[in-house]
Order: structure tokens, then C-alpha cells, then sequence
């Protein structure tokens, strides 16, 4: 009982393992294709929304994480941002937003709750709208949305790393010690940080900011441990080879 405890322990770990790296290339691969977002659209879009409205500050950032910039064609690449009502935010503009949206055919808007108001949400072209209500600040957000099939392009690359990472670690259970021991040690040791830092974007900021660039951040680390980690598989398993082809002769000529 024990044993099969163990080895349903090993299948989850590695489906883990292997699925959160899965997870992170199937979300970088149904994040190409998104809609870049320029100063002068982003402007536009503000100045069609809240035309009325006198803008506090504007900011046009690039995605960056962990060390890497985005292309202009990632999801999450850039994002614009427009405040409004500093000190105090201007519950006023959820009602221009709403209206101007209506009047210029903008899709559906849905309410955003929080704050000291209610704000709008809306998704066009490409591009995610978002107001949003602080105590101290109204904020017009401007993003690139997710492109058709991201969603699911990321739960296909997370269930193929899990498969995948379960078949390994269950074909490596099977074997005798010390190959499981040192295998499973040598790879949770290089997925298991990228595997906590991963898991905790996602919890902080879902799918929302991408989490691939942290896997090629460490992938210089990644790939001398993973190659460690076939090499001593395979040294352990030709020793032993060798010792069992070594011993058979003997067992063979006491029998005779």
C-alpha cells in the first residue's frame, strides 16, 4: 500500500513538474498574433471613451518580466495607462464611458466592482478597455487582449507537459534505486523554483501577465541540469547493465 501511495506521489510530482513548464509554452504560443498597441491608438481610444475628461497622467509601458521584453506581438506585450480625478477619483466618468461607448457601437460593457465606484470593462479590435475606481485615482487601462484560443491553447500545452511529466517519473519509478533517487532529485531541483514562481504569477495575476519569460530566464540553469540529469540516468543504468551481464556468467558455471 505504501509503495502504490509512493508511486500515485511521483506521477503527481511530475505531472506538476513537467506541466507548469507546459502551461507557460502553450500560453506563449496562443499569446502570438495579439494586436500591438501605439501611443497614437491608445490616445484615440481615450479621447473617443472620456472626450470630456482631462487626463492626469498618461503611461505606455512595454512588457518586460523577469529579465526579457516582449515582442510587439505577445500577449501582454504593452499597456496603456490614463489617470483621471487625482486626487480623488471621478466616479463621473463610468457614466461618460458608459454612454460614449453606447453611442460611438462599442461592444457590451460589463461593470467592474470596486472602489469608491463602479467601473466599465469592454473588449474590442484587439484591444481590452478597462476603467477602474481608487479612492485617489480614476484609471483608463488599455491592453492588447488575449488572441481567439488562448485559453485553450494553454490547458492543451498544460495537460501534454503533465502527461508527459507523469509518464517520466512513473517510468522512473519502475526502475531500481539508485535511478529514481537521483533522477527525481536532479530534476525537481531544476523545475521545482521556475515551478513556485510560475504558479505563484498565476495566482497573483491569472494568465493575465505571462509567465514564459520566467522559463527563459532559466533556461541557461535549465538545460546543463537537465543534461546532468540524462547523463547520470544513463551511466547508472549501463553500470548496472554491466553488472548484471558480469554476474550471469558465474551464476551459469556454478549451476554446472
Amino acid at each position: 500500500m505504501r509503495h502504490r501511495l509512493r508511486g500515485i506521489a511521483m506521477v503527481l510530482l511530475g505531472a506538476v513538474l513537467l506541466g507548469t513548464p507546459g502551461l507557460a509554452l502553450g500560453s506563449w504560443y496562443g499569446g502570438r498574433g495579439t494586436v500591438p498597441l501605439s501611443f497614437e491608438r491608445a490616445t484615440g481610444i481615450a479621447a473617443e471613451l472620456l472626450p470630456q475628461a482631462e487626463s492626469a497622467g498618461m503611461r505606455l509601458e512595454r512588457g518586460f518580466g523577469y529579465g526579457t521584453f516582449l515582442a510587439s506581438d505577445d500577449f501582454g506585450s504593452s499597456r496603456a495607462t490614463f489617470q483621471y480625478g487625482i486626487p480623488r477619483a471621478d466616479c463621473a466618468l463610468s457614466d461618460q464611458l458608459r454612454q460614449n461607448a453606447a453611442s460611438k457601437g462599442w461592444p457590451t460593457l460589463h461593470r467592474v466592482s470596486g472602489g469608491p465606484c463602479d467601473g466599465w470593462r469592454t473588449e474590442a479590435d484587439g484591444l481590452d478597455v478597462t476603467l477602474n475606481h481608487r479612492d485617489t485615482v480614476s484609471t483608463l487601462t488599455i491592453a492588447p487582449a488575449a488572441p481567439d484560443g488562448f485559453l485553450a491553447t494553454t490547458l492543451v500545452g498544460a495537460l501534454l507537459g503533465g502527461a508527459a511529466g507523469a509518464a517520466l517519473f512513473w517510468w522512473v519509478a519502475r526502475r531500481r534505486p539508485p535511478v529514481p533517487r537521483v533522477a527525481r532529485t536532479l530534476l525537481t531541483v531544476a523545475l521545482l523554483p521556475g515551478t513556485l514562481l510560475t504558479w505563484r504569477g498565476v495566482a497573483s495575476h491569472g494568465l493575465a501577465n505571462p509567465v514564459w519569460p520566467l522559463w527563459r530566464s532559466l533556461a541557461p540553469l535549465l538545460w546543463p541540469l537537465s543534461l546532468a540529469t540524462v547523463l547520470a540516468v544513463l551511466i547508472i543504468y549501463l553500470r548496472r547493465r554491466n553488472r548484471t551481464d558480469a554476474a550471469e556468467p558465474t551464476v551459469a558455471s556454478t549451476a554446472d
